[in-house]
C-alpha cells in the first residue's frame, strides 16, 4: 500500500498481494474482476463477529450479485481460526502477525468494549451464540484468544485497480457497516468497478 499518514482512506490505493485463505485458497487483493468488500474482525469465536458474519453469510448470494466478494480477516492463528470458519461461504484469513491490521490502520482498544452501544450487541451475541454452541452449530472461543479481545472492526470497500473506495474504522467491536450500507456503498460504485465475473 502507498504510504498514507495515519488510517487508509477513500482514494488510497491497494498494491496487489497474494492472502492464503484458512482454507487454502490462495486470493489476490484487489480482485481484478470485482470490489472487495475487506472486512477486519476480531478473535476466532469472537461472538459479536459470529453475529455480524450471521447477517453477511444469510445475504451472501445478494452480496456477490451486486458484485462484491467477501475477504474477511482474523488475528487468530489459521490452526485457531478454522475450526470456527469451515462452514462460512467466503474466504477467511489469519493475520495473527496483525500486519495487515498496521498497514490498514485498524486499532485495539479497551472502548470495543466499554462503549455502551456495544452492551446490547454483546448480550444477544453471548445468548444466541450459547445456543448456536449448544446446537453444534458454532465453537467456543479460547479463553485467551491471540491477539486478545479488544480488536476494533475495520471495513474496506477496494475497487478492481486497488483504489479503495469506502473505509469505515470501528469505534466499538459491533460497529462494522451492515449489508445494506455495503450494498449501498456498492451501487455507488463506477460500473466497471462493480461488474461481477
Amino acid at each position: 500500500m502507498r504510504p498514507t499518514r495515519g488510517p487508509v482512506e477513500p482514494g488510497s490505493t491497494v498494491d496487489p498481494r497474494h492472502l492464503s485463505t484458512v482454507s487454502g485458497e490462495r486470493i489476490t487483493l484487489p480482485d481484478p474482476d470485482r470490489l472487495v468488500h475487506l472486512q477486519f474482525r476480531r478473535f476466532a469465536g469472537c461472538p459479536v463477529c459470529n453475529l455480524h458474519l450471521r447477517t453477511v453469510v444469510r445475504r451472501h448470494e445478494e452480496i456477490e450479485a451486486a458484485g462484491v466478494r467477501e475477504v474477511v480477516l482474523f488475528h487468530s492463528p489459521a490452526e485457531e481460526l478454522a475450526p470456527h470458519v469451515e462452514a462460512l461461504p467466503f474466504a477467511v484469513t489469519a493475520d495473527p502477525d496483525r500486519r495487515l491490521y498496521v498497514e490498514f490502520g485498524v486499532e485495539r482498544s479497551s472502548r470495543a468494549l466499554l462503549d455502551p452501544r456495544v452492551w446490547g450487541p454483546i448480550v444477544w451475541a453471548v445468548l444466541s451464540g450459547t445456543w448456536n454452541v449448544v446446537r453444534g452449530r458454532e465453537r467456543l472461543p479460547v479463553t485467551r484468544p491471540h491477539g486478545g479481545r479488544l480488536g476494533l472492526p475495520g471495513d474496506f470497500l477496494v475497487a478492481p485497480d486497488g483504489r479503495v473506495l469506502a473505509a469505515k474504522y470501528g469505534e466499538h467491536a459491533y460497529d462494522q457497516w451492515s449489508v445494506d450500507e455495503l450494498l449501498k456503498l456498492a451501487a455507488g460504485a463506477p460500473r466497471s468497478d462493480r461488474e461481477p465475473t
